[in-house]
């Protein structure tokens, strides 16, 4: 591969960033203009009606489409550590137009959830070069994928059956769980109905074949299922919480996945394993503290909040005093008898 390929997948891979994190901002201001102050707009999908949400959606998929393209150009293991940078820009312009603030807690969380994300980004195993429907479905109906997409398939309904009911305002994860669950294996459908339409323009019609059709169904139905609880997660938390979350646990899912499907831990080396092994426990990490916090953050006065909500970051801080807040916070977060939860414009207390 040239060094000006590289290049230009390195460019499209950055510009794919920004789009992506411009986008949940633009996103997260179509649902609060939808709700209007009447309750959460994802409830009654009031959202589809708002040209602002229209515009992020339209940004979201001009990102991964540039992504994708990127992935042409460039090697993975360039292209996909770059998918952090949404997650810094989302934080910038959220605290710019959202007025959403993390607090130390958050900055720290935010930041191992990352640097755990590219950890594992930049161990996981290689997949091989797939270049036909046909061993893509090979590799997907081997008995370890199987009992994935079965397992992966359960756990998403019984969080959309029992989970949301009961827990999705309060709880960041169960929405973001069933999106990352879902686009783990809507990746692998995606994969498959991309290397058809390749395939038939390069001559060799692979719309003959029912497999292509069961695939773009799938990427249909998996696609809509995110869409629709990604909102819902956004509509109740701040962005700079579901932000970061769902980067990790999607790029995790999806590891995952793709390592199961073409057995990669096979080959993995003892040195990448480990580094694997220490990735996963920087990211539970930092998704335990956003998600302690996600159901604190809110914008309503009345509502209590953390003392450290009101500290701004001062980058010349001691590490004594940075220690310090990070006590305060596990210390308040076990304290803490009542919490809130941001809906569109309204908050709800919980106690």
């Amino acid at each position: 591969m040239s060094l000006e390929a590289k290049y230009i997948g390195l460019i499209l891979a950055i510009c794919s960033s920004m789009l992506i994190g411009v986008s949940f901002v633009i996103t997260k201001k179509g649902l609060q203009k939808a709700s209007n102050g009447n309750g959460c707009a994802s409830d009654s999908h009031r959202y589809l009606k708002n040209p602002v949400w229209w515009i992020g959606l339209l940004t979201m998929v001009s990102g991964e489409i540039l992504n994708f393209v990127g992935y042409t150009f460039a090697p993975a293991i360039l292209i996909t550590p770059l998918g952090a940078l949404s997650v810094i820009i989302g934080a910038i312009l959220a605290s710019i137009f959202l007025k959403e603030r993390l607090g130390p807690t958050g900055v720290i969380g935010c930041l191992l959830s990352v640097i755990g994300a590219v950890i594992i980004v930049l161990h996981a195993p290689e997949d091989p070069d797939v270049q036909s429907v046909h061993e893509l479905l090979t590799f997907m109906l081997r008995p370890g994928f199987i009992v994935y997409a079965v397992f992966a398939s359960l756990i998403t309904i019984a969080l959309i059956w029992k989970a949301v009911p009961r827990w999705g305002k309060t709880k960041v994860i169960v929405y973001v769980t069933i999106c990352s669950l879902v686009g783990s294996l809507s990746v692998m459908a995606i994969k498959a109905f991309g290397i058809a339409v390749r395939l038939t323009i390069g001559g060799n019609n692979q719309f003959t074949q029912p497999s292509t059709y069961f695939f773009a169904f799938m990427c249909i139905i998996f696609i809509l299922t995110q869409v629709n609880y990604f909102n819902k997660a956004l509509d109740a938390f701040s962005t700079n919480v579901v932000n970061p979350i769902y980067y990790v646990c999607f790029t995790t899912a999806t590891i995952g996945a793709s390592a199961i499907m073409y057995q990669g831990w096979n080959s993995a080396s003892p040195i990448n394993t480990m580094s694997l092994i220490c990735g996963f426990l920087i990211i539970f990490s930092g998704v335990y503290l956003l998600n302690s916090i996600s159901h604190n953050h809110t914008d309503a006065p009345t509502l209590r909040l953390l003392p450290f909500e009101f500290i701004r970051i001062n980058m010349t801080m001691s590490v004594s005093k940075a220690l310090l807040f990070f006590l305060q916070s596990l210390m308040e977060l076990v304290k803490l008898g009542s919490h809130s939860v941001v809906c569109g414009m309204n908050s709800y207390t919980i106690v």
